[in-house]
């Protein structure tokens, strides 16, 4: 029990991210408005390095984290997978050509299929919650990622946003400043052009504001549809997969010792997991060891003196282990409506 007891406070303000299963999400369209916000912030980005104005802007944890994005790019899986690899193709990284600026472009994310998060909520000194949040979520692609943590990052203003201020606040005060430098500066012309230019970034943050509205509405409904379960209801599912699991394995070993007869535990682990790669195209460390402990306590296979393994025919199997509960339970169903 001590080997198993786990202080949980390391986890106040942090979560533990566990994801299960590997797919491609695929967006095809023209992207106008995000190809021209991707030229336009490239096009910052090679003014802030010309005039050697990028140190002031960039900060080292901007650094640490690209880094850390670079890595994350690619999907990294364990030695049994090594031959999986899923490439993300984002706009911001699209080559610039004629072609793909006029043209319908794809972009490719990597998804996972069931993620469970699991965090605390970092405590104040007015408040303290201890309590752990477990939540279930499916098909999640690499870039929303974050969607699914207790917190989350506003977006900012576009590069689009940005360059429609900045001209505007530009125009407004070339006009303002000729208007003032006639003979006669009318005050109302310069009322009127403050005017105009006060009503025009009010303008652009209130159709911020309302994009954000729209963007949290969306990620509502997203997180609605792609929220499994929480809480208790996470852990019974956990639950219910691990035993679907060792099922599988145990029927799967019993099939391979029914088919090939005596086989040591190495070959039948070999036997186990080349049945799943030729049936279902994918690799698994088979846990044959565990498979081989349960078929033996349900009394169906044995050893010999050599150490190899064998099982009991299949209609022998079924006498010794009998009426399950589920077969029970099916029968209780089907004699009502019998």
């Amino acid at each position: 029990m001590n080997s198993f007891s786990l202080s949980w406070s390391f986890l106040f303000g942090k979560y533990i991210i566990f994801r299960r299963g590997i797919g491609i999400d695929h967006t095809t369209d023209y992207f106008i408005m995000e190809k021209l916000d991707m030229i336009i912030a490239r096009m910052w980005m090679w003014f802030l390095r010309v005039t050697r104005l990028q140190r002031l802007f960039s900060k080292k944890p901007n650094t640490i984290s690209r880094k850390d994005t670079k890595k994350t790019d690619e999907i990294v899986v364990d030695s049994e997978m090594e031959d999986l690899f899923v490439e993300r193709i984002r706009i911001e990284n699209m080559e610039l050509s004629i072609q793909n600026l006029i043209s319908k472009i794809t972009i490719q994310e990597p998804t996972f299929d069931r993620m469970i998060v699991v965090y605390r909520r970092a405590s104040t000194n007015s408040k303290t919650d201890h309590g752990i949040y477990v939540k279930h979520f499916k098909n999640i692609p690499m870039a929303d990622m974050e969607l699914v943590l207790p917190e989350k990052r506003n977006p900012s203003l576009t590069p689009m946003d940005w360059v429609k201020f900045l001209i505007s606040v530009v125009l407004g005060l070339v006009t303002l400043v000729s208007s003032l430098e006639m003979p006669q500066a009318d005050i109302w012309v310069v009322i009127a052009v403050l005017s105009g230019l006060v009503g025009y970034c009010a303008k652009i943050y209130f159709t911020f504001q309302q994009n954000m509205a729209t963007y949290q509405n969306l990620i509502t409904k997203s997180m609605y549809d792609k929220q499994l379960d929480s809480g208790k209801g996470t852990l019974l599912h956990l639950c219910d997969d691990v035993i679907q699991q060792e099922v599988k394995e145990v029927i799967i070993s019993y099939f391979i010792l029914m088919e090939q007869g005596k086989l040591a535990i190495n070959d039948l682990d070999l036997q186990c997991e080349e049945l799943i790669t030729e049936e279902f195209n994918e690799r698994c460390n088979f846990e044959v060891e565990d498979a081989v402990k349960k078929l033996e306590k349900l009394g169906i296979v044995s050893r010999d003196s050599a150490g190899r393994i064998c099982c009991v025919p299949l209609k022998r199997a079924n006498e010794i282990i009998g009426t399950t509960t589920e077969e029970l339970v099916m029968k209780a169903k089907q004699g009502p409506a019998a």
